[in-house]
């Protein structure tokens, strides 16, 4: 594998960083158990660490094969295929919910005047034309971002408190219900978003630099997020309260809209939505690679000529809910809890199993 072609840990790194961060600060994650919200997103990240050990076991099995070609080798010709397109529809559906995602809060926010449909487009058009020229690019963006999105939430964490809308009585008591609230917002919810997502960079291990250090790169990278979301996603809880918090569309932005500091740090919202349409455009372009990478995989025609397909595809797919509510309630009631654990957890868990007993069968 060549330079150009190859991904160093520090970009690897830093892409999980900025996927897992993604949209999950567009919602309050855990809301269910209130002011224990951050409970619930410990208990999530360290389910979700553990999906991310067997996504690593899997790829430590054959280094060089991605996700596709797994599947394809472990499973036949022809149910390889099978799943293969299940997984392809999957990053296409996880892509389009991003578009949507991108399209409401750009209404809601900046262009309320313009249609939902039109901003769409012009999302998806910019991201098809960076996915052409290749994954190297989508992971050369992100070091490109990194700086912006970590200055700017460490800058929202100080000023929140500095500006004296911090209040941490709001956390407690903690665990005034027990933990049956906690684990029932935990699992599979926050597992699923958006600690599971994370199948997708199987697709991308094997262009890492191949090294001791893959690993150690992608927990601790994952590890720090999961913490930092932790904090950001129960600022919500300081400032707003949990029933406040719960109750509200964009809560974290109406967090920020509060800040008002010596009138110099004020209208903080606009650097919010900002980092909000970075995190989108990250996560749509990560999605949108992997499902164009595994129609190459599966078909042997060259990326570039995928890049179209899916762009219809995605745009279409972001049209199946009517409205941002419906959108919302079917991605958080059904999708999370029952679609994308298949996907992340059980299809992988039997990839692996099927690995292990051939490769004992083979040594017998």
């Amino acid at each position: 594998m060549s330079q150009r072609t190859s991904i160093r840990l520090s970009e690897l790194a830093i892409c999980i960083s900025l996927f897992e961060v993604g949209s999950t600060t567009l919602f309050f994650i855990g809301g269910e158990a209130k002011q224990d919200a951050w409970l619930a997103m410990l208990v999530g990240a360290l389910a979700g660490l553990f999906v991310l050990l067997m996504h690593l076991s899997i790829h430590h099995q054959e280094p060089l094969l991605d996700l596709f070609l797994l599947f394809r080798r472990y499973m036949g010709k022809y149910l390889g295929t099978f799943v293969n397109l299940l997984f392809v529809g999957y990053f296409s559906y996880e892509a389009s919910r991003n578009l949507r995602d991108f399209g409401e809060i750009t209404v809601m926010t900046l262009l309320n005047q313009t249609s939902l449909w039109i901003i769409m487009l012009i999302v998806v058009l910019v991201i098809s034309n960076s996915i052409r020229y290749g994954y190297r690019v989508m992971f050369l963006m992100c070091v490109i971002f990194f700086p912006v999105v970590l200055v700017s939430y460490a800058l929202i964490s100080i000023l929140i408190p500095v500006t004296g809308l911090f209040h941490f009585e709001f956390m407690f008591p903690v665990l005034e219900s027990g933990w049956k609230p906690v684990l029932n917002a935990a699992l599979p919810e926050i597992v699923s978003f958006p600690f599971g997502q994370t199948v997708l960079f199987l697709v991308f291990y094997p262009y890492a630099r191949t090294g001791k250090g893959l690993n150690k790169a992608v927990i601790i990278s994952y590890v720090l997020t999961a913490l930092s979301l932790t904090f950001i996603n129960q600022l919500n809880i300081f400032v707003l309260g949990p029933k406040i918090a719960l109750y509200s569309t964009l809560p974290l932005l109406e967090t920020v809209q509060l800040i008002d500091l010596a009138e110099v740090f004020e209208r903080l919202d606009a650097l919010f939505t900002l980092l909000l349409f970075l995190g989108l455009g990250v996560k749509m372009g990560a999605f949108f690679n992997g499902a164009v990478i595994g129609l190459e995989k599966i078909t042997g025609v060259t990326y570039k000529k995928w890049v179209v397909p899916v762009a219809i595809l995605t745009f279409g797919l972001a049209f199946l809910s009517p409205n941002y509510t419906h959108h919302i309630v079917a991605g958080r009631q059904i999708v999370l809890n029952y679609l994308f654990p298949f996907f992340q957890i059980i299809l992988p868990l039997l990839l692996l199993i099927i690995i292990l007993i051939r490769k004992r069968t083979r040594q017998d």
